[in-house]
């Protein structure tokens, strides 16, 4: 059983920062795709990816302000967002792409809040 826990967020002021954590289990974080989605509300969006090679990418929006990582001893993955804005305010889900079978099933966690006053 796969299950996805967010934690770290919160409630800052425009430029802070923030670290959000996901907590994986019932997957090994460095063998599958580790995503953050937000949904500012709306439908949510990839905001960063990390895929089992290394190679990471980015919503433009957020590109040179937030970085994802994992910790594959620990088998977390992270999200460290730095300068924040309001507009990045929204609920922020951890998500993981596995493939099996030549199938792409996608887990979730239940999201994190975080807010962005100026």
């Amino acid at each position: 059983q796969v299950q996805l826990v967010e934690s770290g967020g919160g409630k800052v002021q425009a430029g802070e920062s923030l670290r959000l954590a996901c907590a994986a289990s019932g997957i090994d974080v460095g063998d599958n795709t580790m995503a953050w989605y937000r949904a500012p509300p709306g439908e949510r969006e990839l905001v960063a990816e990390i895929r089992s090679g290394g190679a990471t990418d980015y919503t433009d929006s957020v590109r040179g302000r937030f970085t994802i990582s994992r910790d594959t001893a620990k088998n977390m993955a992270y999200l460290e967002m730095n300068s924040l804005k309001r507009e990045d305010t929204g609920v922020y889900f951890c998500a993981a792409r596995v493939n099996r079978l030549s199938r792409d099933y996608y887990y979730w966690g239940q999201g994190t809040q975080v807010t962005v006053s100026s």
